[in-house]
């Protein structure tokens, strides 16, 4: 608990307001209407030409005895908010000083440094050439590694320290130093990770407001600031010195500094648009003073890299959505050429894992799993879709670490990592149901080397302790992938978008076809009926007149007239036969159904016995052989579900009336969702290249010769059992029988419909 304290202490600590600065140079702080003292380091006397006490209240052009008093009142008045360089101040007594000046509030603050007398360090227009040609050499640069070692040597020719790292934060903000230049009198850190707790979040956020803090000597003691009566402060507060050039840091900061052998520091912040994208660092093994000139001119050396940065990962990311597209356009292609857009989607595997740079697929979509590539089992896939459906991902997702962020579902089912699947880029591809496209990345074992062992120790009096050893640590890395760039997201992003436009398109398709096709379907159901209706008299006429012309004229025509004869009766029969089943077709689709609970069993028997006085005249001495197993009450219409059962049955006995031994098999197989029924018999059978044709309107598989009948019976039992929810198919095997199957719906799964 007491490190749990303590480390909280840390990451409050107000450190923009420490009430001293570092003590190679002088404070002052006045009102800016006024520019009268109010506050001053405590050492400030030294600059002043009277007592710092008597100096509190006086307008600072009568406590300053200085050349160029003038000029200098003028930059108090304009000085902006963050710190500039005014000019050097030259004191009738006590040495020249840089003068700095900046806004805080109501105050302004100028900071009188110590003067460095090196020639060529005073000013930025004697650091120009140098600079010039540094800022020409970065921005000629055409690799991001290449532009920050250039970055890490442009910023030590400029300010001498013997070791100059750049840091790069990642996303939990832990730093890892990816460029270095030195001479060798401090150890390389160069690949080394440096823990988020080593800048605590105060202390970025100061990083992104002032990106330039010079510490000279981390040996040093703070010269405390005072307000009029000698007090540290007033009812005011604590001054703000965030943007003071020599505001003091804090304690665990110094002592952390000692015990890396640094006593001089300087850091620069690297921007990416608001966000701290990392640090320049110098450092020196003993103390070092850098001018105010030189620390401007690495700012801008520091802005430069951020705007070169941005230029590379901008081109870089132009590069990949040029490729993005090219790759999107030829995926968009396959999928409008396909009647299913998951079929066309599916098509080109290789561009699909191309689109992300990942090295396995999934679309699951309308109840379908198609694996691509490297992925984890089906069942897996199915989990991790469950998972983001109910997470309410409705339309990107991306993880690098899968274990670690859905541990419900990424492991092998002993409780290791899939290392098929540590990273995940998802997008949701339907707006109405859990459907989705995933990539996948496999686990990629790092070692990463810390700069010492990341936990911060505590001392024996439970105060927090920083590190003292930056001896590398190494920790290996598990349960994660590449991480997923900014580009491969916005490609899955965009793709999405597409991929969701061609879904809605295509439904928007489907449902003017269906409205279209369920016009057209009344008006054909009513047109059947109606001739089917109006046929039925004329058909009839002819048979009855051509059957009473044949009985009272038989002996009156020759052998070949009876044959004209019979021929008319037999073919307006066939077609009066045809046109009631028609009718008797038509009917079906307009009928209401009057749902009760109907026992499939009863209903079995009952065709059965109606059956009988047929099976004599079509199977002779033969004997069918029955097995029926238990059959479940069902709910439907009972008259329908009567037809469906007699016309299954009927055709069973018919296909399978050659055989020596006729067997037929009538059961039930119940899923979750439905009672799935089936006929089976050793008939005939047919070729399943014509299933589809089975239950179509007038199909035959069969010669007319061989098998009466006219085609319609099978076509009925499809529309019957669709309105009832439920589907039909057949398996079979040409001489080797074959098998009719149709489903109804359970009562819960109707009543979810």
């Amino acid at each position: 608990m007491a490190g749990s304290f303590d480390l909280d202490a840390c990451a409050r600590e107000p450190i923009h307001i420490p009430g001293s600065i570092q003590p190679h140079g002088h404070l002052l702080a006045m009102e800016s209407a006024t520019l009268r003292l109010v506050r001053a380091s405590a050492h400030a006397g030294a600059v002043l030409n009277r007592p710092l006490e008597a100096a509190f209240g006086q307008p600072i052009d009568e406590v300053i005895d200085a050349d160029g008093l003038a000029a200098l009142i003028q930059g108090l008045r304009s000085a902006p908010a963050e710190p500039v360089q005014l000019d050097l101040l030259r004191l009738r007594r006590g040495g020249d000083h840089q003068a700095i000046a900046h806004r805080s509030g109501d105050l302004v603050i100028l900071e009188l440094e110590d003067h460095l007398t090196a020639a060529g360090v005073g000013t930025l227009e004697a650091l120009y050439p140098h600079l010039r040609e540094g800022i020409r050499r970065m921005q000629a640069a055409t690799s991001f590694d290449g532009l920050l070692e250039l970055t890490a040597a442009e910023v030590r020719a400029l300010t001498g320290f013997d070791r100059v790292l750049i840091y790069r934060f990642d996303e939990q903000w832990n730093g890892t130093v990816i460029a270095e230049d030195g001479n060798g009198r401090l150890p390389s850190y160069r690949g080394l990770r440096f823990p988020a707790s080593d800048i605590p979040q105060q202390a970025r956020r100061l990083y992104a407001l002032n990106r330039l803090r010079l510490i000279a000597d981390a040996r040093y003691r703070p010269v405390p600031i005072l307000a009029p009566g000698g007090a540290p402060g007033t009812a005011d507060g604590p001054l703000d010195l965030t943007f003071s050039v020599l505001r003091s840091v804090s304690p665990v900061h110094l002592e952390y500094m000692r015990n890396m052998g640094t006593p001089a520091s300087m850091s620069i912040s690297v921007m990416d648009g608001d966000r701290l994208w990392g640090l320049i660092s110098c450092h020196h093994a003993e103390p070092r003073q850098v001018s105010f000139a030189v620390r401007t001119a690495c700012d801008l050396l520091g802005q430069v890299l951020s705007s070169q940065m941005i230029a590379l990962e901008r081109a870089e990311d132009a590069d990949h959505r040029i490729r993005s597209k090219s790759i999107q356009a030829r995926l968009l292609a396959h999928m409008a050429a396909a009647e299913r857009f998951v079929d066309g989607l599916a098509a080109d595997p290789d561009d699909l894992l191309a689109l992300v740079n990942a090295e396995g697929a999934a679309i699951l979509f309308d109840g379908d799993c198609r694996l691509i590539g490297r992925t984890p089992p089906q069942a897996v896939v199915e989990a991790i879709a469950g998972e983001l459906a109910g997470r309410d991902v409705k339309d990107l997702f991306a993880s690098h670490a899968l274990p670690e962020d859905l541990p419900a579902v990424a492991d092998d089912g002993a409780g290791n990592p899939d290392v098929t699947a540590c990273g995940l880029l998802a997008i949701s591809i339907s707006q109405l149901h859990p459907s989705y496209l995933m990539w996948f990345r496999p686990e990629v074992l790092r070692s990463i080397e810390w700069a010492g062992d990341p936990n911060k120790p505590l001392d024996p009096t439970g105060r927090l302790s920083p590190r003292s050893s930056f001896e590398a640590w190494k920790e290996t890395v598990r349960g994660q992938s590449l991480p997923w760039r900014h580009g491969e997201a916005e490609a899955a992003a965009d793709f999405r978008n597409a991929i969701v436009s061609i879904v809605l398109r295509k439904a928007e398709e489907m449902a003017a076809l269906n409205e279209e096709l369920r016009r057209s379907n009344g008006e054909l159901a009513a047109f059947s009926y109606s001739v089917s209706h109006d046929l039925r008299a004329p058909f009839r006429h002819v048979t009855s007149y051509a059957e009473l012309l044949r009985s009272r004229a038989a002996d009156k025509l020759n052998e070949r007239e009876r044959h004209y004869l019979d021929s008319i009766i037999e073919a307006a029969s066939s077609a009066g036969t045809l046109v009631d089943g028609l009718l008797h077709f038509s009917q079906l689709g307009r009928t209401t159904l009057a749902r009760v609970e109907v026992d499939v069993g009863s209903l079995v028997a009952d065709v059965r016995h109606l059956l009988e006085p047929d099976l004599a005249p079509e199977l002779g001495n033969r004997v069918v052989r029955w097995t029926v197993h238990p059959l479940p009450t069902v709910t439907g219409d009972p008259t329908m579900l009567r037809l469906v059962v007699q016309n299954l049955l009927s055709n069973a006995i018919k296909y399978s009336r050659d055989r020596a031994e006729p067997e037929i098999e009538v059961g039930c197989d119940t899923t979750p969702e439905a009672y799935e029924f089936y006929v089976r018999d050793n008939g005939r059978g047919f070729d399943m290249a014509y299933a589809g044709k089975l239950f179509g309107v007038f199909q035959r598989l069969h010669r007319e010769e061989e098998f009466e009948g006219i085609g319609i019976g099978l076509a009925n039992v499809r529309r019957i059992v669709e309105r009832h929810g439920g589907r039909v198919w057949a398996e079979g095997r040409l001489d080797h029988g074959a098998t009719f199957h149709f489903s109804l719906p359970r009562p819960t799964a109707a009543e979810s419909r």
